[in-house]
Parts: structure tokens; sequence; C-alpha cells
């Protein structure tokens, strides 16, 4: 058989492996990814739980990278620290490394009964949950297929002239091996994928141990890039952890590399420590992956936190919002992932939790503003108002772009919720431009202040504003019941907090304060604004009320 002819074939092999993973990680995310992100976040309270976490959530989305960005979103929004975050990370790859020992086992003859069952429950189950399980059942088969396909085109490949050269060229040069497993691992984006595809060509005898090493080293070296390039264009918050743990596995990796050439070549040979043979060298590979992970996972996780607040130190915005030296923000909101919904829903809402941060920047600026009249300030909370337009404009359209055909229910609700949400941002970001800045303005115009008492009452509500605008971003990205309710019930607590401070401003303009009667129409509007903010902001928790059946239709009393 001509050479080319089994380089597609393997190519073929290959891509249906890369599909199959890919079924699987949708199938589990439709399913059980809502009870499954409430898990992992339940348990990121502790750097021990946070990896035993992370490790479960990898085997059952069979992805390291999904659970990197869901715990990166977490960090982003203020929901678990970096240091819990990394250490979730790092059980991910464990976990990950774990999916791919038990997949290599010879389970082949399973293959033909798994997708009959997958299509079974995917053509005639009428409830989502059983139809994704099929999808999940359907991957799995083609999975152990694909394998299976793998080895059928890998065979061959030793009678060949150019191939066993190519891998002996590289057997004799690790540092290159690395980079050739770290490459393919970022372009396929799975780990798993990468290290079953090894494992197969060590079966086959095709890559001996001297080779296996140095790709399984450059195969977690591109695990890591993968999550650090996929939130290239989040906040610099969600962005440590996946730092972090580049730092971790990609420097363990080739640093394990170093120690590897140092030791000298007698420790990487058959028959001492790596097991060879037909299986013995996917059996070799898979262990030389899974002791690489669990080492790292066991000295990461007491090394996460002083890592994440190195991190955190060296990546922390000056004021103004950007890195020193950083590029224009990348957008998540990439073209080519408007197939999978699923993936497409998850970038926008990590757009929107880039509009939430601007939003609490924006209110966490208005107590300065009515202390400074300066320009500067002033023109960076309407580049923030700007940005913020930006944002809201680009969701809307690439949500828009979204085949409506494919989408469940709940996709379809979480659309439709996302959508709400960055309108009522937009509006919040509009009130603080254009009404508290006119506030701002005639302030500075008259050359007038506040009264001390009047001015600790402003600034209480503005705090428990801001610290709402916080819940209100978590509510829209973990759905979280009780903090719905919260954030609810807190509506009340600013009514009667701006009720209060009314009140008490009538008392002073009785008494003849005169700051207060000169600034009264500003305290007012001011209050004002500030309820009309809370409110949208407030809105916000709705839909998870809604689902949980806790929202009334209506205020007035029967």
């Amino acid at each position: 058989m001509p050479a080319l002819l089994m380089l597609i074939e393997l190519a073929g092999a290959v891509a249906l492996l890369l599909w199959a993973t890919r079924m699987i990680q949708t199938g589990v995310q439709r399913a059980f990814g809502p009870a499954l992100k409430r898990g992992l976040r339940r348990f990121l309270r502790s750097g021990a739980t946070a990896v035993l976490a992370g490790g479960l959530m990898a085997v059952a989305l069979q992805s390291a990278t999904g659970v990197a960005l869901i715990v990166s979103g977490f960090a982003g929004a203020g929901l678990v620290s970096a240091g819990h975050g990394l250490a979730a990370i790092l059980g991910a790859d464990l976990g990950s490394a774990l999916v791919a020992l038990i997949l290599q086992l010879d389970l082949s003859a399973l293959a033909p009964a798994l997708i009959l069952a997958g299509l079974v429950l995917f053509r005639q189950g009428h409830r989502r949950r059983r139809q994704q399980t099929g999808r999940i059942l359907i991957g799995a088969g083609l999975l152990l297929l694909a394998l299976r396909l793998i080895g059928a085109a890998t065979a061959p490949l030793r009678e060949t002239s150019a191939f066993p050269v190519v891998l002996d060229y590289l057997a004799g040069d690790p540092g290159a091996a690395l980079l050739v497993g770290a490459v393919m691992t970022f372009v396929c984006h799975s780990s798993v994928a990468m290290v079953l595809l090894v494992a197969e060509l060590a079966r086959q005898g095709l890559v001996a141990p001297a080779l296996a090493v140095p790709l399984v080293l450059g195969i977690n070296l591109g695990a890591a890039l993968v999550p650090l390039y996929l939130t290239r264009g989040a906040g610099a918050a969600a962005r440590v952890a996946p730092l972090g743990n580049l730092l971790l596995r990609g420097g363990g990796a080739v640093l394990a590399l170093g120690l590897v050439i140092l030791a000298g070549a007698e420790t990487a040979a058959p028959g001492t420590w790596f097991p060879t043979g037909d299986a013995g060298g996917a059996t070799g590979v898979i262990a030389a992956h899974l002791a690489f992970n669990a080492v790292l996972a066991m000295l990461g996780a007491g090394l996460a936190g002083p890592v994440t607040a190195l991190l955190s130190r060296a990546t922390a915005p000056i004021e103004g919002g950007e890195l020193p030296g950083e590029e224009p923000r990348q957008s998540a909101l990439n073209p080519d992932d408007l197939d999978v919904a699923s993936v497409a829903i998850t970038n926008a809402s990590r757009e929107l939790m880039v509009m939430g941060e601007r939003i609490d920047t924006m209110l966490a600026r208005i107590p300065g503003l009515f202390h400074t009249t300066d320009t500067d300030a002033i023109k960076a909370l309407r580049g923030l108002d700007d940005e913020i337009d930006a944002l809201h404009t680009g969701i809307k359209l690439y949500l828009a772009r979204l085949p409506t055909e494919g989408l469940s229910e709940d996709e379809t609700a979480r659309v439709e919720e996302i959508l709400a949400a960055t309108i009522k941002l937009e509006q919040i970001a509009d009130i603080v431009t254009g009404n508290v800045m006119t506030r701002v303005r005639r302030k500075a115009e008259r050359g007038v202040e506040f009264s001390a008492e009047g001015w600790r009452e402003l600034m209480e509500f503005c705090d428990a504003v801001i610290a709402n605008a916080r819940r209100a971003l978590s509510v829209v990205l973990t759905g979280d019941v009780a903090l719905a309710r919260e954030l609810v019930r807190g509506k009340e607590r600013l009514r009667r907090l701006a009720r209060d401070s009314e009140a008490a401003h009538i008392r002073r303009l009785r008494a003849g304060e005169p700051r207060s009667h000169e600034t009264s129409t500003l305290h007012i509007d001011t209050v004002r604004d500030l309820k009309e903010i809370n409110a949208l902001l407030t809105e916000l928790a709705h839909p998870a009320l809604e689902r949980a059946r806790l929202l009334q239709p209506s205020r007035l009393a029967r």
C-alpha cells in the first residue's frame, strides 16, 4: 500500500477519534453540564477538594480544557480564588490522564453495541437527557472504533522506509519530540486523543520508549497552552489560573525532560522501567502520562496558592483597566464555534462576564467623579461606555447567527437570558454616563458640596449597589438560586435605605442645613439613579428564580 494512502487512513482514524471525543464532551455538557458546574463550584473551597472536584469533572467531561475554562470563568467573576482554581485544573489534568488509562484498554468489541444502544436512545428518547446519553454512547463506540482503525492504519507503517526514519530522528532529539507533541496537542485541543494515539503507535512498535517519554511530556506542554489560548480575551483574573497551569504543567514537562536527558539513555532502555512489547508499549505511555500528572497534582496543590498570588501581582491591572504593555483584548466570540451551540453560548457568556467587569468598574468610579473634575477620569468612563456598547452589539449579533433549529429548550432559554442581561447592563452604563454624569457636572458647575451626613448616605447606597452588581453577575453565570433570592430580597432593603435617606434629607432641609439646601436636587436625583440601576440588576436574577418557580407574577396585593 502506498505511504500516502496509509497516512490518509491514519489521518481519517485520528479525525474520527477527535470527533468521538467531542461527541462525548458535548453530550455530557448538554445532559449534565449545569449540575456539574454547580458541583464543581461547591467543592472549590480548599486545595484538596478542588483537586478532587477538578479530577471528577474532567472524567465526566473527558476534557481538562473544559474544566479549565469553567474554573477560569468562576475566577474571573470572583466566585473562587485563583489558587483553588489552579488546584482544580491540576486535578482535571490528572482526571484526563485517568480517562486515557481507561480508554486504552482493549474494549473494541463493545464498539458496535455502544453505537447501537446510543442510536436507539438518541432516536427514540423524547427527553433531552436520554437523547444526550445516546450521544455519549455513540461517541464512546466511535472512539473505540477509531482506536481500532488507528491500529490497523499504523500496522503497515513499519514496512515503509520514511516513517521509521522520522521516528528514529525524533527518538534521538528529545527536544524536537517535545515540540512535536506540544504542537500536535495544541492543534487538536485534546490531550486524551493525543495520548491514545501515541499509545497505539507504541503498541504497534513504532514509538520506542526513548521517543514516547518526550512525546508524552510534549502533550502535557501543549495541553497547558490550550486553556491559556482560549481565555486570551478574558480579564486578568480569569487568566491567572490557566497561566499558573502553564507554569506548573508546561514548566514541569520541560524540567522532567531535562532530568530524563541528564539521567542518560540507559534509564529509557527497554526492560528497565518502561514496559515494552505489544501491550506493554501502550501501557508504558499511559503510565508515564498518569505518573507525571499524579506527581504534578500532589505538588501543585501546595504550590497553587503561592504561584497564583505571584502571578496576580505580576498581572495586576494598572489604573485605566489594561495591563502594562497589554495588547487590545481579543473577543471570545469565535465564529468557528457557531456550529456547536454549547460552545457558542459559553463564548457569549464569557463576553457577558467582561461586560459585568466593566460595569463594576464604572460603578466603583462614581464616588471619585463627584470629588473631581478630572477630564481624564471622565474620558476613561466614556471609554468604558463605548466598550460596553461594543460588547453588547457583538454578543447580540453573534447569538443572532446561532442556528435556532438545533437548539434545545435550555439552550434557547440561556440565549434569551444572555441577551436580556446584555441589554440591562448596557442600560446601566447609559444611566451612569448620562444621568449620573449630569449630576457630576452640575455639582462642579455650582461649586457645592454634599453635607457630611448626606454624602455618607449616598456612599452607603452606592456600596450596596456595587455589591448587588457582583451578586447579579454571579447569578447570571451560575444560576445560583439562593444568591438570586438574596439579590431580590436586597431590593427591598435598598428601597428602605432610599426612603430613610430621603426622609433624613428632608429633616436636614427643615433644620436649615445650608449644604442640604444647595444639593437637594442633586441628592434626590442621584439616589433615584442608583435605585434605577439596582432595579435593573435585580431583574438579572429573575430567570434563575423563574426556573425554580420562586417568582410571583406580581407584587400587587390581590
